[in-house]
């Protein structure tokens, strides 16, 4: 898929040409948001470059940052308190199996174009 091949490219030059790079930075951001907010994967509309975001509580990505979405990491509680208790980590590192890539590429492409 071209879109896949775009976004892996983009993270690729962005993030050291490693996924597992983008993946434990993104994640460690992620699980640094104090309380309750977003980890987000955005697109910077004028450089066109990828760059890693923190939300506070339910402050939008694109508002208050500029950057278009093209993945969230929602860690507000109620997102994983059922099946990971308190164990933010633990939810933040099993997102990525359920990721919709194809979905992120179609994002990242529409922001490029």
């Amino acid at each position: 898929n071209w879109n896949d091949l775009i976004l892996s490219s983009g993270i690729n030059a962005e993030y050291g040409g490693s996924f597992d790079q983008f993946k434990a930075k993104m994640s460690a951001a992620t699980i640094a948001v104090q309380g309750s907010g977003w980890g987000w994967l955005g697109v910077n509309p004028e450089s066109k470059r990828l760059q890693i975001a923190t939300c506070a509580n339910q402050d939008p990505l694109h508002a208050t940052t500029g950057l278009a979405p093209l993945l969230g990491i929602d860690v507000w509680e109620h997102a994983y308190y059922l099946q990971y208790k308190n164990v933010r980590p633990e939810y933040v590192n099993s997102i990525w199996n359920v990721v919709n890539w194809e979905d992120v590429a179609a994002r990242y492409a529409k922001a490029l174009s």
